[in-house]
């Protein structure tokens, strides 16, 4: 089976259409995405209507149920109080930009799927298997993963919700976070997926990065009234 994952869209229409057709290239069984469909950039209602028009299916994650429910924040990790000023403008702006067919499609997102393959049992979720809102890093502890992977029963993990892409192996299984789409944090502005490839003998991954019109979105963020702070961390890759 040939998967292909986007991670965190986060209303980055430019990328997403930039990855879907490079993904398309590649001939995938399946696409899916790992959710927070808006935020941070103005086109979350554009990103929503992409995955329905091209039934791209996929998991829910913090800031889609946050927006989907009117909650009054988004279940986001501050590093300062800077930020997290600005990440509150951000997601009452997306609150009240996203039509009412986005909220339901966001609301009626799964909070995981499960996939098997080639004997292999694969789990996808935005953040872990336990909540959309956790944070799980490469470094972080065997522990920490063990855990997740009981609570998981799978092979495969298949998450996102760090902006960050990475691959790990650990007592047999397979960890894989896709990274970001529309908002990268690993300081490469480049868009991306990630593609699986799931046979009989092995699990094998690519991490494809590919350039798109960054600054059109950072213009379009700036017209639309968004901290201006939000273009210059896109065109940077820090999220």
């Amino acid at each position: 089976m040939r998967l292909i994952v986007f991670g965190d869209v986060h209303a980055n229409i430019a990328a997403l259409e930039r990855c879907y057709e490079e993904a398309m290239r590649h001939e995938p069984d399946r696409i899916i995405h790992l959710a927070d469909l808006g935020g941070y950039a103005p086109f979350v209602n554009e990103v929503t209507e992409f995955m329905i028009e091209h039934r791209i299916e996929g998991v829910q994650g913090n800031y889609d149920f946050n927006v989907a429910h009117e909650t009054e924040n988004c279940g986001c990790k501050y590093d300062d109080p800077v930020q997290a000023e600005l990440s509150h403008v951000s997601f009452e702006w997306t609150k009240a930009h996203t039509s009412s067919k986005s909220k339901k499609y966001m609301k009626e997102l799964p909070f995981s799927i499960r996939l098997a393959a080639a004997g292999k049992r694969i789990h996808i979720f935005h953040a872990t298997p336990v909540a959309n809102n956790l944070y799980w890093y490469e470094e972080r502890s065997e522990k920490f993963y063990r855990r997740m992977a009981k609570k998981a029963d799978a092979d495969v993990m298949i998450f996102g919700h760090t902006h960050r892409p990475f691959r790990r192996e650990l007592d047999g299984k397979v960890f894989i976070n896709a990274g970001s789409v529309g908002k990268p944090k690993d300081d490469n502005p480049q868009t991306g997926f990630v593609l699986i490839d799931v046979d009989n003998t092995e699990i094998k991954s690519r991490f494809i990065r590919l350039d798109y019109d960054v600054e059109k979105v950072a213009a379009a963020i700036i017209k639309a009234g968004l901290p201006p702070l939000f273009a210059e961390k896109l065109r940077s890759g820090s999220g």
